[in-house]
């Protein structure tokens, strides 16, 4: 059992992933699991799932895809604080619009994960939303709850792994997901023009993130090659 940050209690934060990818669904789990504090309670692939899940047993942190395919996070969250169900929400997405990130505010998001993200990002969020969690218990006044959502504020963007570029990051994601048949580090580095090496690196990124999936390619002779092919994107225009 995973220990909590939160003065004065054993409790961890309970954790509700919502993702109907079951593969990120399950990334995101093990990613939870690993940081002390949280313990993940479940998963859900719909906001209908989700619903039950929240009827059955008790929530404090939605991980939210803001992209299921029977209604939109953000309409679910509204559902959801209409219902009476008071968690708060980490928001999963890929789309980068201020509108969405308004609109969350009113809606118990507190958070922002943008994906592709590492197992680091989300420690990130984590462990920020432990701090304003236990800050916000205990505020008596003004300058508490201050500080309580300064925790919140990261002073950054999450950095990628040392070496890895945002732009590249891109480059690579688009050339991957482009491609139906998936393709090799070798060929992911003549499409977007850096080494193999480097290929291999983005890739492997993007298969701990839970963005991309890799098996190993037969040829005729010689060892067998990995292949990585997109897991899904139903976010994409």
């Amino acid at each position: 059992m995973s220990t909590d940050p939160r003065p004065g209690t054993t409790a961890p934060i309970r954790v509700l992933v919502v993702e109907d990818d079951p593969v990120a669904a399950d990334a995101h789990l093990m990613y939870v699991e690993r940081v002390p504090g949280f313990t993940a309670v479940g998963k859900a692939h719909t906001g209908a799932e989700a619903r039950r899940a929240l009827d059955r047993f008790p929530v404090d942190l939605l991980l939210l895809d803001l992209h299921l395919p029977d209604v939109h996070g953000l309409q679910l969250a509204r559902t959801l604080r209409a219902a009476g169900h008071h968690a708060d929400v980490i928001a999963v997405t890929s789309a980068r619009d201020l509108a969405v990130v308004r609109e969350g505010v009113s809606l118990g998001v507190v958070q922002y994960v943008l994906k592709p993200f590492t197992f680091a990002t989300l420690r990130d969020r984590l462990v920020r939303y432990a701090e304003y969690h236990a800050a916000a218990g205990e505020a008596s006044g003004q300058d508490e709850v201050d500080r309580a959502l300064a925790s919140l504020r990261a002073p950054g963007p999450a950095a990628l792994p040392k070496g890895l570029s945002g732009p590249t990051l891109e480059r690579v994601t688009r050339a991957l997901r482009d491609t139906s048949g998936g393709l090799t580090a070798a060929g992911v580095a003549e499409a977007v023009g850096i080494s193999r090496i480097t290929a291999r690196r983005y890739l492997e990124h993007l298969v701990e993130a839970g963005r991309a999936a890799r098996s190993p390619q037969y040829g005729q002779v010689g060892r067998p090659e990995l292949q990585y092919r997109w897991v899904r994107d139903r976010e994409r225009p």
